[in-house]
């Protein structure tokens, strides 16, 4: 049987595929191969959907400390979340040129900013302000395509929400409607596998099934908050 330190290290070098799964997207991704990129963008998205869970079971803080796994996976989040679905939206064509200039650096610039908050997290585990989850955002702009005007708006408001006091669930650590967090980003992870399997074409249940799991996702927390209070 493996000791608790050699699970501990395995769950290290399980993160460190996300790092792996960024440059295989970014290639595809300069390669113009945008389903390959989402394909391994969403590999990545269910990697660092694990490793959490299994740092905390095997207690890597104390079993492997030699190596630091929160800053393991917020490098690797910032490239699979923000990095490469910004230069995505930006060579994608889904925005007119000076848009994708506009949208593409204000998404690294607020998310770099953002990753660096002491204060990201809330005391329930949820989030303070929008996560930079880009990856979900433009993801769902490749699949329902909104006019650009739309994409430019929602870009600008997700930014601006990054710095404001709103509540964002954390999809597998805020406790409040788990039962129902749970199973919406199970299904969102789905639906993005089905819409880069189906090149985009995803059906109309599909896409309004990707629509009210996106809307569920992004408007949970606040709705919480509203409901039970800042600190509920």
């Amino acid at each position: 049987m493996m000791s608790p330190s050699h699970k501990a290290l395995a769950v290290h070098l399980l993160t460190a595929t996300g790092a792996v799964l960024a440059m295989l997207a970014m290639l595809a991704a300069v390669d113009g191969s945008w389903n390959l990129m989402w394909f391994w963008l969403v590999v990545a998205f269910a990697v660092d959907g694990i490793d959490g869970p299994l740092a905390r079971r095997y207690k890597v803080g104390r079993n492997a400390p030699r190596y630091d796994g929160a800053l393991m996976d917020l490098i690797i989040d910032y490239i699979t979340y923000v990095f490469i679905p910004a230069y995505a939206l930006f060579a994608s064509g889904l925005l007119p040129e000076w848009a994708g200039w506009f949208a593409t650096i204000l998404i690294i610039y607020a998310s770099i900013i953002y990753f660096a908050d002491t204060g990201m997290k809330t005391r329930d585990y949820s989030f303070s302000g929008f996560p930079g989850c880009w990856n979900m955002a433009v993801l769902v702009f490749f699949a329902l395509e909104p006019s650009s005007w739309v994409i430019l708006l929602l870009v600008v408001l997700l930014a601006i929400s990054m710095f404001l006091p709103l509540k964002f669930v954390h999809p597998v650590r805020t406790a409040r409607w788990r039962k129902l967090t749970l199973p919406a980003t199970s299904l969102w992870v789905v639906l993005a596998g089905l819409a880069v399997a189906t090149d985009f074409n995803l059906s109309g249940w599909a896409e309004w099934a990707l629509a009210a799991t996106s809307i569920y996702l992004v408007l949970a927390g606040v709705v919480q908050q509203a409901l039970y209070g800042p600190n509920g």
